[in-house]
């Protein structure tokens, strides 16, 4: 697809169709990078996103409650 830059103040704007947008999924934020002398633009990835959603803290199991604790505070002698 052939598309024109507009001038946005002292920078370049491109618009991209609202088609482009859905198929590549792209947000309200991307990320640019430069690969040689061409621009890429490409949705952010947020791998952590959502990780604690539905987490239940009281459903939590203590799986250290069994092993020994030591509680000697004195110094390592090697």
């Amino acid at each position: 697809m052939r598309t024109h830059l507009r001038k946005i103040g002292n920078s370049r704007g491109v618009i991209i169709p609202a088609a482009l947008l859905e198929t590549c999924e792209l947000g309200e934020e991307v990320n640019l990078r430069i690969e040689g002398k061409t621009l890429v633009i490409e949705a952010l990835s947020e791998p952590r996103k959502n990780w604690f959603t539905g987490y239940k803290a009281k459903e939590d199991v203590n799986e250290w409650q069994d092993c020994p604790f030591d509680d000697d505070n004195g110094d390592w002698e090697w």
